[in-house]
């Protein structure tokens, strides 16, 4: 997800690794430089990402030390008052954002402030994420359920049109060509709810006359338990 957010600001990049080599070749890619240290990048930036394992929440902090001016967390069930314990001279940020972020295409679930912060900070701090794609403010006991829609969401709608690109293929369509009107039927439909304000019902009535060939994939879909099915996903997402 940091590679992600990088590529899609495009500037140069201060950063970091566990010794991967990513921080190096994302300096190479879009210019900056990987540093030896988290110390070190916390003193030469005005804003830090956390984009660690949540695990490593603790020793990365004590790395830090008190260099770090702000900080936004990224990371999965951690909340502001978790990173600001660990970093308490630091204003701190909780967002959840998903890979189209790297197209500026995102979606940012960006967690309400529990604290008092500054106007002026918050709204450049909004602004850099808003570069990236559509931000959606939520309350922070409901940033889990936000990034169980928009942050694993690109991973569901990327299983849905392997499945759906594998039916036609099945039925004797090239896989390129089967890909082609899959993907693209997507963003269509996605355009389409957006231009009618989330109207699913609409756009559903707007395919389907009574009877007809459309009805039919829907009513096997709903026997195929697919509402069930993304209701089981979110539970499986929140409760792990």
């Amino acid at each position: 997800m940091a590679t992600a957010l990088a590529r899609g600001w495009g500037d140069p990049v201060l950063a970091t690794d566990s010794g991967s080599g990513r921080a190096q070749r994302l300096a190479e890619e879009l210019g900056g430089e990987a540093l030896s240290s988290n110390r070190e990048l916390a003193e030469k930036s005005d804003l830090v990402i956390l984009a660690h394992k949540p695990y490593q929440l603790e020793p990365v902090a004590e790395q830090v030390g008190d260099a770090a001016k702000v900080v936004v967390s990224i990371l999965a069930r951690v909340t502001q008052a978790d990173v600001r314990a660990l970093y308490p001279s630091a204003q701190v940020f909780c967002v959840d954002p998903n890979v189209p972020v790297e197209l500026r295409q995102g979606v940012l679930a960006f967690a309400e402030p529990d604290t008092e912060v500054d106007d002026a900070l918050y709204a450049q701090v909004r602004e850099l994420f808003g570069r990236l794609g559509t931000v959606v403010e939520v309350p922070e006991r409901l940033l889990p359920v936000a990034g169980a829609c928009c942050g694993v969401g690109p991973a569901y709608w990327a299983l849905l049109a392997e499945g759906w690109i594998d039916s036609a293929i099945r039925r004797g369509l090239k896989p390129d060509l089967a890909t082609t009107l899959v993907i693209e039927t997507m963003a269509g439909a996605a355009a389409l709810l957006r231009e009618r304000g989330g109207d699913t019902l609409a756009v559903r009535r707007s395919v389907t006359s009574p009877g007809g060939t459309t009805a039919r994939g829907l009513r096997a879909l709903e026997r195929g338990g697919v509402r069930a099915a993304l209701a089981a996903a979110m539970d499986g997402v929140l409760e792990a």
